[in-house]
């Protein structure tokens, strides 16, 4: 459940934080995902990730290629809702050098199953840039509708820019599967 023939994917520890770090300060691997560009320490990293990793409601894992056990990026699930069974999805590929290998999809792929096929959620949600067209191409392969634009909410390089709101119910999920 948590690998490909490619990828797996494994916990997110605070022994992370000096890789997350460098992606983390690296504008080039934050300008499409991040809503804020800002340099971290590490100590701010490692504080982050301790947040995330002991809060109840987000789970987030580090990808791995497993050709040269490279840790390439991280997915996380973010704002889980056990109540309405929900999540946001969220990820980045934070070496460069991995981009357009088809490793972003092959992650989405495997927190996909695993947030409808174990977590037994109901819905998935995810929010991307207006610009980032590359990623709104691949969500909507993955199955992933339009939901809504917050319409210039976002501020970047000078300019405003919608966030478009995506989202799959695990009944669409299914379907794609058959």
């Amino acid at each position: 459940m948590f690998e490909t023939n490619n990828i797996k994917l494994r916990k997110v520890t605070e022994s992370d934080a000096e890789i997350y770090n460098k992606w983390r300060n690296d504008t080039d691997v934050m300008y499409s995902t991040s809503p804020e560009l800002d340099q971290y320490t590490l100590d701010d990293t490692i504080q982050f990730i301790s947040f995330v990793t002991s809060s109840q409601n987000s789970k987030s894992y580090m990808i791995e290629t497993k050709d040269d056990n490279k840790t390439v990026g991280i997915v996380s699930l973010i704002n889980i809702n056990n109540k309405d069974r929900s999540a946001e999805c969220i990820i980045d590929i934070g070496e460069k050098d991995k981009w357009g290998q088809g490793i972003g999809k092959e992650a989405f792929n495997l927190i996909m199953e695993y947030s409808f096929k174990e977590l037994n959620l109901h819905r998935l949600t995810l929010r991307v840039f207006s610009y980032n067209k590359r990623a709104i191409g691949l969500y909507e392969k993955l199955g992933f509708k339009p939901e809504g634009v917050m319409r210039e909410a976002f501020y970047r390089s000078g300019e405003w820019h919608d966030i478009h709101v995506m989202g799959i119910l695990k009944k669409e999920y299914l379907n794609m599967e058959k």
